[in-house]
């Protein structure tokens, strides 16, 4: 999956974080905070701050410790909270990490590692274009916007 882009829902103001699967038009829409979203969308944009946010501290961390993000994995949806797990590789083992969804793409973006969603969480989760027109990026995104316009995170229990 790759990250679509950031938005609002309408209703509460909400920042969600649009995932678009590698192969089709389908995308998973995922709640998140304010500062987690700002710090995605900051390096989408190539912003650095003149101090390291705590995303970017953890990426450090890991680079000191000789230990890479090699995949970020959105797993689940239970009771309206979605959940991930972060796989690090260090000496020569893998360490899977619960997350946040929000922090591990955060992480995910500063590491250009790969993100992944479970099957079965797209299927019950995603929402799919069917036409031609879903290739056009302002289209789906307008398309998106009046899909937020109604939606609250209930919708997706």
């Amino acid at each position: 999956m790759s990250i679509y882009g950031v938005s609002f829902d309408m209703v509460g103001k909400q920042p969600i974080v649009l995932l678009k699967t590698a192969d089709g038009n389908k995308f998973l829409p995922i709640w998140i905070g304010h500062t987690e979203a700002a710090a995605i969308l900051a390096k989408l944009q190539g912003s650095d701050s003149p101090r390291p946010m705590t995303h970017d501290l953890m990426s450090q961390l890991l680079a000191e410790l000789e230990a890479e993000i090699s995949r970020v994995t959105v797993t689940d949806l239970r009771e309206n909270t979605f959940y991930a797990l972060i796989t690090l590789r260090a000496a020569d083992a893998e360490i899977e990490i619960d997350s946040r969804p929000s922090d591990a793409l955060a992480l995910a973006v500063r590491a250009e590692a790969p993100i992944f969603a479970s099957e079965e969480l797209i299927e019950e989760n995603g929402i799919e274009f069917e036409d031609d027109e879903a290739d056009d990026a302002e289209q789906v995104v307008e398309r998106f916007k009046e899909f937020l316009e109604d939606v609250t995170p209930e919708d997706f229990v």
